[in-house]
């Protein structure tokens, strides 16, 4: 059975699936590594998707993203309003939020006007990243991606004996069954993240 989604345990069933492959990557911060690739990749292909407030201030344009801010996604501040262009109360353009450098931009800045009739306080919805910690409670893996995570981690791990000129076949177990496979590592990278690439599309 798999155990929690502490880094040590993902890193143990990282080591797990590569079977005699693994003496070739001896240091935990070799399977650290690979495991953290897979993260970011999980991560850009199913991100979660979170909520947000930012306390607005009038005319200031640039306000913190949140640590794990991958994308915007849609605002909430501002849509309850039916005021039509012609109405005394209609707050005008509504702002469109990019991100660039860990800052989100509002344009145009919203206006004390704005802020008076919609409020201070401006929720949206965001995509966040995946990430892996040491303590299980602060990974964000979702549990039924934990398999396709070691799925593309085996890929990663691949990779890197194939970079290391390690020509001869290896074997692992595949990260969604107890199926083994052989072959080379160039050979097996393309094979797992073809499948990684079909279970996150699919």
């Amino acid at each position: 059975m798999p155990g929690t989604m502490s880094r040590a345990d993902l890193r143990t069933d990282l080591k797990d699936s590569l079977h005699d492959a693994h003496s070739m990557l001896a240091d935990p911060a070799d399977f650290d590594r690979c495991l953290n690739v897979a993260a970011v990749d999980l991560g850009r292909w199913q991100p979660r998707t979170l909520a947000a407030t930012i306390a607005l201030v009038a005319d200031q344009a640039e306000y913190p993203a949140p640590a794990d801010f991958q994308r915007f996604k849609m605002a909430l501040w501002g849509r309850s309003s039916t005021a039509k262009p012609w109405d005394k109360d209609h707050p005008g353009k509504l702002p469109t939020v990019h991100h660039a450098d860990g800052l989100l931009i509002m344009v145009p800045a919203p206006s004390a006007w704005q802020i008076a009739i919609l409020g201070a306080t401006y929720r949206y919805f965001y995509f966040a990243g995946i990430s892996i910690d040491d303590l299980a409670a602060n990974t964000t893996v979702p549990a039924d991606q934990r398999d396709i995570l070691i799925l593309r981690a085996q890929a990663e791990a691949c990779k890197e004996l194939a970079l290391r000129n390690i020509g001869k076949p290896v074997q692992l177990r595949d990260g969604l069954n107890t199926v083994t496979r052989n072959g080379t590592p160039s050979h097996l990278y393309h094979e797992l993240m073809a499948e990684f690439l079909q279970k996150v599309g699919s």
